[in-house]
């Protein structure tokens, strides 16, 4: 093989890797944020049905305590809907508090988002860091073992990024269990 092929599969190899590194986790940080609407969309739609439903409680029983406070008496089935009130609210609270917990779910898949994006970054200066060390007048042999050198800190970085973000998204330890998404 003539070095001027060798040359260029090297090249061809360096980009090729570049461009699959950068494709892969850019796929990761899109999937990412559409999980991140996904959760946030889901999140807000169950704390709007609870804090709806605390109201239409609340205004349900609200001409009963009227009718209390001005010195009326409240009928059996009125006082029964009184007594039953903290339980049912309390229900509709625990729900708000468990749509609460897609904010740590998303903070977590928006921590792993950034994280990849400044991994990309942190990979794309290392391959201009060390495109800095080639010189005009090169020649073969210091190129190939220059991009040899690229591209294993390249495969380096990838893998240590790729080791360090989890896929799995989690809430734990809170009254409604274990979550565990993607």
């Amino acid at each position: 093989m003539t070095r001027k092929k060798i040359l260029g599969s090297h090249v061809k190899r360096l980009l090729s890797g570049v461009s699959d590194h950068g494709r892969r986790h850019l796929t990761e940080v899109e999937t990412d944020v559409i999980q991140t609407g996904l959760l946030l969309e889901e999140a807000i739609e169950k704390l709007s049905f609870n804090f709806m439903a605390i109201h239409q409680v609340v205004e349900a029983v609200q001409p009963t305590i009227q009718l209390l406070l001005d010195g009326g008496s409240a009928t059996p089935e009125q006082r029964a809907r009184l007594e039953a009130l903290p339980a049912e609210i309390g229900t509709y609270v625990n729900g708000a508090v468990t749509s609460l917990q897609f904010q740590d779910m998303t903070s977590q898949l928006l921590d792993r988002t950034l994280k990849r994006v400044t991994g990309l970054r942190e990979f794309l200066g290392t391959l201009g860091a060390h495109g800095s060390e080639m010189l005009p007048d090169s020649d073969n042999e210091q190129i190939v073992e220059l991009l040899n050198k690229v591209s294993m800190a390249l495969a380096i970085q990838s893998l240590e990024l790729r080791s360090v973000l989890r896929k799995a998204v989690s809430q734990q330890h809170l009254e409604s269990g274990d979550i565990e998404l993607f």
